[in-house]
């Protein structure tokens, strides 16, 4: 596939017609909505608007969701209409969140990361210790807390244990690094997210140990596809490894809605 298609069906299956655990999909003419089920911030992950609506359309999902008395995050991509966006949103009240690159790789028998035997104090995490060890980790490389991820980790892996899978790397007992994996339901892609380590433990291969681990569990469980939102700091392990760059993300956080 070129690059215009790996667009196109990602934008198909992950944003137009998504459907994510612990959230109600709503569909309208403008939007493609998720209601958090569980209290939890919602988003917009796909929208169909122009220069001349999208002011009025903005308010109206602001009452939609201040009337729910939940945040969302509205997603803009740097290929999404009109080009001024995310500047209208930031307008309107939005925080901007820095860029990520949406990167994706496809995967074949013959792939390097397949093939990747090397051997670390690697696990699968699969129970509520573990989750909040994933946990404590986040909180201490970014210094902000990570309780409402980790509720949902669990809560995922509970109730949809083949959709979530998560790995960490222990050193002495303590996690020094970690990622997670979820396999997108109708979808050909397999999401990946985390590969944080901490500050003492980085350069030891441990970023591309966990991407293999994952990759591996994607193409035994029939998923050719890989997507990843990265940082900066992973974009450039991630092109070495054969991920392509399609386009730039940002994430959109509404004014607070809530009552």
């Amino acid at each position: 596939m070129d690059k215009n298609e790996l667009i196109s069906l990602f934008h198909k299956e992950l944003r137009q017609d998504a459907q994510v655990k612990g959230y109600i999909r709503e569909e309208t003419e403008h939007v493609v909505r998720h209601i958090s089920q569980f209290g939890e911030k919602g988003f917009i992950v796909s929208s169909n608007v122009n220069e001349g609506n999208i002011k009025e359309i903005i308010k109206n999902e602001l009452s939609y969701f201040s009337n729910l008395e939940q945040n969302f995050e509205w997603k803009v991509y740097n290929y999404d209409k009109p080009d001024s966006l995310k500047d209208i949103l930031k307008q309107e009240g939005f925080t901007i969140e820095d860029p990520e690159a949406l990167m994706v790789m496809e995967l074949d028998e013959q792939h390097p990361l397949l093939k990747n035997d090397r051997h670390v104090n690697l696990k699968e995490i699969t129970d509520y210790k573990g989750i909040q060890d994933i946990i404590f980790l986040e909180d201490v490389i970014w210094n902000v807390p990570h309780t409402e991820l980790g509720e949902r980790l669990w809560r995922d892996k509970q109730n949809n244990p083949e959709s979530l899978y998560l790995y960490g790397i222990y050193e002495d007992g303590q996690l020094v690094s970690a990622a997670w994996m979820y396999l997108e339901e109708n979808s050909s892609f397999a999401s990946l997210w985390g590969g944080s380590t901490l500050p003492l433990f980085r350069g030891k291969g441990y970023y591309t140990a966990l991407l293999a681990t994952r990759a591996k569990k994607a193409y035994e469980k029939g998923y050719p596809f890989l997507t990843v939102d990265a940082s900066t700091m992973s974009r450039p392990i991630l092109e070495k490894c054969g991920f392509l760059c399609l386009a730039f993300s940002y994430g959109c956080q509404s004014p607070s809605t809530k009552q």
